[in-house]
């Protein structure tokens, strides 16, 4: 329940801090007094955007906090869920800087707007004029039907069902676009991975070829040229190895004579070891040269199919033909793997039907059982509230889809005169019908949802006289149930409050600021006396308040 709250530079309001008791509460007040600045107020702090137009002194901060008594409303797994401190006594507070900036907390934890609003959704729910268009709305009538059903549950359940199917489904679908755009490329794929694997690209060195290559398309001229050194090095008396004898015996006398020269001699015989060594390797690479038109044509081909591949695929090295037939080769397997996985997945899928089905069929089982008491308990209502031939069809028709509440399809029909047709309620009922059969919707819910608080603003428009009697007869019943407050204009509804509160506005200098009271007992003997015969309060007035108080 709310038990107190504070608004500080609230649009007319400076300073107001109120607490609130248990049970029906009655707030009334002149048109403009500022009814509709509470509830602004109260909207705020519950999550709603502010609107810096707003405040009232700009240069200062905006601050609503709103203290509720929750221990008994197992809001302990959302507290947990949010990472937040659960209270029994817990505070929501909303600062709006000058900056326009905007701060929301629980218990001193800041949170964000999403959160402040779920949380203050489950802790009041604020009725309008606007909530009452709701009631024509199919989401809403389902809320109704499943809260006596006590389908949350139920409803939970389908719900994570539903959103594996989907999930599921999709995952199919891709996948079965996905082999199918594959399946028109596999042919292509298969094409190219065969060339590949053809290539017998593992262990080529791409650099050993070209020089294999290069050596057998030039064997000739290389046996010539290596015979023409073989000559130049080994000719008896011209060639360089005997001139390069004579030289170490000249040099070699010289060193004998001087040391000085020792040097040379010792360098110039490196040269001759050196040379020997050359002339030795020559005479071996003669012998291994051999004309082989057979394995020259084999690498030429061998090299052709290289750089056909190179250009084909957009690469310069062998590594990375590698790495494509690679890629190939997995994506021709996953391909072959993907019908397991499809049906695989047509399996689950197949199972999430099953299950859905027998979980939507559980949820329409109990939303039909409790039909005939919902409908029972409105029109006994609606006839206290003058509507005795108010009459409810309720049909459950089955959805071939599957929709986010389940698969039934409902249609809420409703006639208020004796023998009229069933219409939908958007048609068939006006605007004081429908607010009276949102209050018989909220009795009855009140008996079967766990919410702390309900605050009714002008349910009561377009009634008066006996009905109003009744209607704040249903609200004082709901209090059993929940803390009720009603934003009214009728006597006979505010009469009903265990508590009575007035909203007023009051001069106080230059500035005009709205206020809220408690009042006591002659007070509010004097404010329903003023409702029902304006500000000279007659005797007859005072005696008929007190008749509605007492």
């Amino acid at each position: 329940m709310l038990s107190e709250l504070t608004i500080k530079n609230y649009a007319l309001i400076d300073t107001l801090q109120v607490q609130f008791d248990s049970g029906f509460t009655s707030i009334t007040g002149e048109t403009g007094a500022g009814k509709s600045i509470l509830l602004g107020g109260l909207a705020l702090v519950l999550g709603k955007r502010a609107d810096l137009s707003n405040i009232n002194d700009p240069t200062q901060k905006c601050i609503i906090e709103a203290t509720f008594n929750i221990e008994n409303f197992n809001l302990q797994p959302f507290f947990e869920e949010q990472d937040l401190d659960f209270e029994s006594h817990t505070i929501l507070r909303r600062e709006i800087l000058p900056s326009g900036k905007s701060r929301a907390f629980v218990n001193d934890s800041p949170v964000n707007l999403a959160i402040l609003a779920e949380l203050g959704g489950q802790l009041i729910d604020i009725h309008s004029q606007q909530q009452t268009q709701e009631l024509t709305n199919d989401d809403f009538q389902f809320q109704i039907i499943d809260a006596l059903a006590k389908n949350s549950t139920a409803v939970e359940t389908y719900q994570q069902l539903l959103k594996s199917y989907k999930a599921t489904q999709k995952q199919l679908r891709e996948l079965s676009e996905s082999k199918l755009q594959s399946e028109k490329e596999q042919d292509y794929q298969s094409f190219l991975l065969n060339e590949l694997t053809e290539a017998k690209l593992q262990g080529i060195h791409l650099e050993a070829l070209e020089l294999e290559y290069n050596t057998l398309n030039n064997v000739e001229s290389i046996q010539t040229e290596l015979a023409l050194a073989n000559q130049i090095i080994s000719t008896e008396d011209l060639g360089v190895a005997s001139n390069l004898r004579t030289l170490k015996q000249v040099v070699h006398k010289l060193s004998e004579i001087s040391s000085v020269y020792s040097s040379l001699s010792e360098r110039i015989e490196s040269v001759a070891i050196e040379l020997d060594d050359v002339f030795s390797e020559i005479e071996s690479e003669q012998t291994k040269l051999e004309v082989n038109p057979t394995r020259l044509s084999e690498i030429d081909a061998m090299l052709q199919v290289i750089h056909n591949l190179f250009t084909k695929h957009n690469v310069n090295s062998v590594e990375a033909l590698i790495d494509i037939e690679t890629d190939l080769s997995t994506q021709l397997d996953t391909l072959a793997s993907l019908d397991d996985t499809i049906s695989t997945l047509e399996n689950t899928l197949e199972s999430l039907v099953k299950k859905l089905d027998k979980q939507a069929a559980t949820i329409h089982k109990q939303r039909q059982q409790v039909l005939p008491d919902l409908i029972h308990q409105l029109e006994t209502i609606l006839t206290d509230l003058g509507m005795p031939n108010a009459r409810f069809k309720l049909l459950l028709n089955p959805s071939e889809t599957y929709l986010y509440n389940g698969k039934d399809q409902l249609e809420f029909l409703f006639t208020a005169n004796k023998g009229g047709q069933f219409l939908p309620l958007k048609k068939a009922a006006s605007g004081g019908e429908l607010s009276r059969i949102m209050l018989a919707i909220k009795s009855v819910l009140s008996k079967y949802q766990q919410l702390p608080t309900i605050m009714f603003d002008e349910i009561d428009t377009g009634v008066s006289g006996e009905i109003a009697h009744k209607m704040g007869d249903i609200m004082n019943q709901m209090s059993a149930y929940m803390q009720v407050f009603s934003i009214t204009h009728l006597p006979q509804i505010a009469a009903k409050g265990q508590s009575h509160f007035k909203v007023f506005k009051q001069d106080t200098q230059n500035t005009t600021v709205t206020s809220l009271k408690k009042l006591t007992t002659q007070e509010r003997v004097e404010e329903i006396a003023q409702m029902l015969g304006g500000k000279e309060l007659s005797a007859s007035a005072i005696a008929h308040a007190n008749q509605l108080l007492n």
